[in-house]
């Protein structure tokens, strides 16, 4: 009943807004005389207005009111005719403004009805339209037309046939587009790959507002392009060309005619539950890797051990650090050998999108390496990671690791430069020596056993607690994820577990409360290659 009443409202203001002044200028066609038009224009309006309030709710609302104006037209003028013929004797005819060409009427019908058409035609398979487009508004025969497309002369007059009754039904339809067609809705990507596509895929592709759209509708959801035309509002040509080629770049899946997301999408009360039970968390374990790593050094430099070299501030070190005591004990991996997905144009990755969600925004913190032995943790914070190039390339790496091996003399002054602009290396008198953590394997092992029992059982203890805290973070993390994914993806180990590992405790999280805490500082001092560190 509600829903009638709402739908009553909203056609008694479109009478108001859209079509007083049309049935006015139709009314004075018919009668000539402006008073006489308002009578009769009132005179609609209120039997349309009377006929909502029965709860009369029209499929078409445009035909219904034309005819409605037609039919009370029709009665004003036989009315009029008998009144005035007991006077005069007058013929009906005298009473309508002579008019050979169309009528005001038949112009509006005959616009709306060619816009309904042309709406219907955008929302029609192609093997319709294009024949429908050919025969009507090209004006080609049917012999043509079957020509053009390889088959018969009667599958063209099938086609045409069936098409004219689709489109009618179309036209006589109250068509609703969904909320996406105009409240597109947001949606962000985390990446994990071996290769990027040639063309930039995922990222090239991920960036469009009615893709992301698109995989929102079809997530769990199968559909087809005809009803994700009408869920976004994109008329169907368009739609098919955007379905084939996100099909091809393998974004969806197509079986029989309809289309699913191909990778998973975290909902918004799954992220919001999970960050609600992080956010309770996330300062004591925070506090504990700040813990660990303080007292990880203070032994280190107790016993004359350098475990993260001595071309770095303690400070700027911090912030390798922690990601480092982050990534081995709580930041989760796929067990077992993880093989991206192989794409088109030579990608090797595999993404997971999350809902627009009311949680805090958390910086990112990606671990970016040359496949060699340098690496460095991009943190999308305070444009840091705007600081330093995205990647080093091999050569680069080779000079940084031999720089760091005091061989800085074996390298090309070209490469020297490059290192020296980004801010890798530093010159130290005629020499060059690294700006950034470098790991010597060898210390670090050796470092362990000169700790005293006291430093290594209370480190022990840190870490023992940590693992706690984040393997039961893990699990409630897990099973609110695993239990949201659609078969496509909850059927299938390797997808759910990468899904599911994309929701627990992030880099992001743990940075963000360092930062708050002031553990980890950003200010005029902090060195624009933090994150940077390199094994030798």
């Amino acid at each position: 009943m509600q829903e009638t009443y709402e739908m009553r409202d909203r056609l008694t203001g479109e009478l108001t807004e859209k079509y007083m002044e049309k049935l006015f200028y139709f009314c004075l066609k018919k009668t000539g005389s402006h008073i006489e038009a308002e009578d009769l224009t009132q005179d609609i309006a209120l039997q349309i207005i009377t006929a909502l309030n029965k709860g009369t709710i029209p499929t078409s609302f445009s035909a219904w009111l034309w005819q409605i104006a037609r039919n009370r037209y029709s009665v004003w003028a036989t009315e009029k005719h008998n009144r005035n013929e007991l006077v005069t004797g007058s013929d009906i005819s005298d009473y309508e403004v002579e008019d050979e060409s169309e009528s005001v009427l038949d112009e509006m019908i005959h616009a709306e009805q060619m816009a309904l058409l042309r709406r219907e035609l955008a929302f029609i398979k192609s093997d319709y339209r294009n024949i429908v487009v050919a025969y009507y508004i090209e004006n080609k025969s049917v012999r043509t037309i079957a020509a053009s497309l390889s088959i018969s002369i009667s599958a063209v007059q099938q086609r045409l046939h069936r098409a004219r009754i689709i489109l009618k039904e179309g036209m006589d339809m109250a068509r609703e587009f969904g909320v996406r067609s105009y409240k597109p809705e947001e949606i962000t990507f985390a990446n994990s790959c071996d290769a990027f596509g040639d063309y930039g895929q995922p990222w090239s592709i991920l960036c469009h507002a009615m893709y992301k759209n698109i995989f929102l509708e079809a997530y769990g959801n199968p559909s087809t392009a005809d009803e994700l035309s009408i869920e976004l509002g994109v008329a169907l040509p368009y739609m098919e060309d955007e379905l084939k080629y996100l099909t091809e770049q393998t974004f969806l899946i197509k079986k029989e005619n309809k289309y699913e997301t191909a990778f998973p999408i975290i909902g918004k009360d799954v992220q919001e539950k999970i960050w609600n039970y992080n956010s309770l968390i996330t300062e004591k374990l925070t506090g504990l890797f700040e813990k660990l790593v303080d007292d990880y050094s203070k032994a280190c430099e107790t016993h004359g051990i350098k475990y993260y070299g001595e071309y770095t501030t303690y400070e700027d070190a911090k912030w390798v650090l922690l990601m480092r005591a982050f990534d081995a004990l709580a930041h989760t991996k796929y067990k077992g050998d993880f093989e991206y997905t192989k794409r088109p144009n030579n990608g090797r990755w595999d993404i997971v999108g999350y809902q627009n969600a009311d949680i805090p925004n958390i910086p990112a913190v990606g671990l970016h390496g040359s496949g060699m032995s340098f690496s460095q943790y991009k943190f999308k914070y305070d444009n840091i990671e705007e600081k330093t190039p995205w990647y080093l390339c091999d050569e680069e790496s080779r000079a940084l690791a031999m720089v760091a091996e005091g061989k800085w003399e074996e390298c090309e002054q070209i490469l020297l430069d490059k290192l020296l602009k980004y801010g890798y290396i530093k010159k130290n008198n005629s020499a060059y020596e690294p700006a950034i953590v470098v790991f010597n394997a060898d210390t670090i092992e050796k470092g362990w056993t000169r700790f005293t029992n006291e430093e290594r059982a209370s480190i022990t203890q840190i870490v023992e607690e940590i693992k706690r805290i984040v393997s039961e973070a893990n699990e409630f993390a897990f099973n609110l994820t695993a239990e949201s994914l659609p078969p496509l993806f909850k059927d299938n180990g390797r997808m759910c577990y990468f899904a599911c590992t994309n929701s627990t405790i992030s880099r992001g999280i743990v940075f963000m409360q360092a930062i708050n805490d002031g553990w980890i500082k950003n200010d005029e001092h902090t060195g624009k290659v933090v994150g940077a560190y390199i094994y030798i």
